[in-house]
């Protein structure tokens, strides 16, 4: 009897230890966790992903678009644009948790005009580089192109009948639908600059002119401003400060003026070029110089000139530049180079230059839209 007592106290002390036991050896259950750098990105744009993750001993990531990691900590870039579901599993000697999140991934596209092909084109910055056709320009070709955003419209300049006074001013929607022409009469008119808070846009012709009308080609004003003998090229506006600067290539100088035509003054003189550009947010000028040739880069009273890119293989006017612009969201600066078939990007000073597109036939002016 003793010792059935006493095996029964023993079991049951045993019990009490293996229930102690047990909960000893109980561990936490992970908690996955995570931050991203950026939620919405560009295509090609490093996102950090910050585990915080706890009580685990191995990640494993699915970023949405087929890749994976099983880093702590990756970072990632996507190389499509579309929304992802970027989720993490965390895993410990308690079990596994996971988390997500979605990031937002858009492409930079870049309008562009190519006269030898006839065409206003589209390249989308994504892992494929894909040029589409947004518009047939047989016969109506030019090299001027800019977009309104707040209205959606596309404003080109169309010489294709060179040496005639037949040129024209175009506008059409983003998709090249319903294209109109609000100008017409013109001499080659290359450049376009549109000052849409003033309701205004901007031209330049073979004519020496530089004129200007309501968006919807209402209330002309040829020849707002005249240099007698002028080619004019590329156009552009500072309208925080009320300037516009325009080239000569006839008479290779680059001129500064009031937008309303006034005080028309050399800036620059003894170049000449095809692209223009103003940085009015870091009070810097981008131009062609064709002498060179090179990009230039120099303060919006002319000084300071430098130049941020050159093609050591160009011979002069083999280089010739008409689109420049700024992303000022990732402060890089793209170009077009007529004579090479490509488009550029780099840092604002020129480092870091990329190309972005090659085999182009003639790429004039350009503008980006996200």
């Amino acid at each position: 009897m003793k010792a059935k007592k006493l095996f029964s106290i023993l079991g049951f002390l045993a019990l009490i230890m293996l229930v102690s036991c047990s909960k000893d050896e109980e561990k936490p259950k992970p908690v996955a966790g995570f931050t991203a750098s950026k939620t919405s990105v560009m295509v090609g744009e490093v996102i950090t992903f910050t585990n915080t993750s706890t009580d685990a001993t191995s990640y494993s990531w699915s970023f949405g678009d087929g890749t994976t990691s099983t880093l702590e900590s990756p970072t990632k870039a996507f190389d499509s644009p579309g929304t992802f579901t970027v989720s993490l599993t965390a895993t410990g000697p308690g079990g596994s948790n996971s988390s997500s999140m979605d990031i937002t991934v858009t492409a930079i596209s870049i309008y562009f005009m190519d006269s030898s092909d006839e065409i206003l084109g589209k390249l989308v910055l994504d892992a494929n580089k894909t040029v589409t056709t947004v518009k047939d320009l047989a016969g109506m070709s030019g090299v001027g192109i800019a977009y309104d955003d707040v209205h959606n419209k596309i404003f080109f300049s169309d010489f294709y009948d060179a040496d005639t006074p037949d040129g024209k001013i175009w506008t059409m929607n983003l998709d090249g639908t319903s294209a109109v022409a609000i100008a017409s009469g013109i001499l080659d008119p290359y450049g376009i600059a549109l000052d849409v808070p003033g309701g205004k846009i901007y031209w330049t012709d073979d004519n020496g002119n530089v004129s200007r009308a309501n968006l919807d080609g209402t209330s002309p004003e040829i020849g707002l401003v005249n240099i007698d003998g002028g080619g004019l090229r590329a156009i552009a506006l500072d309208k925080a400060n009320n300037k516009m600067y325009f080239f000569d290539a006839a008479n290779d100088v680059l001129y500064i003026a009031n937008m309303d035509g006034t005080g028309v003054e050399p800036l620059i003189s003894g170049i000449y070029g095809y692209g223009l550009y103003v940085d009015a947010v870091n009070h810097k000028l981008y131009y062609d110089e064709e002498y060179t040739p090179a990009l230039m880069r120099a303060n919006l009273d002319g000084t300071g000139a430098e130049e941020i890119y050159k093609n050591p293989d160009a011979l002069v006017g083999k280089s010739r530049i008409y689109g420049i612009t700024i992303d000022y969201d990732s402060n890089k600066l793209y170009w077009s180079n007529r004579d090479a078939g490509e488009i550029y990007r780099a840092d604002l000073d020129g480092t870091d230059r990329e190309t972005l597109k090659t085999g182009l036939s003639s790429p004039r002016a350009i503008f980006l839209k996200k």
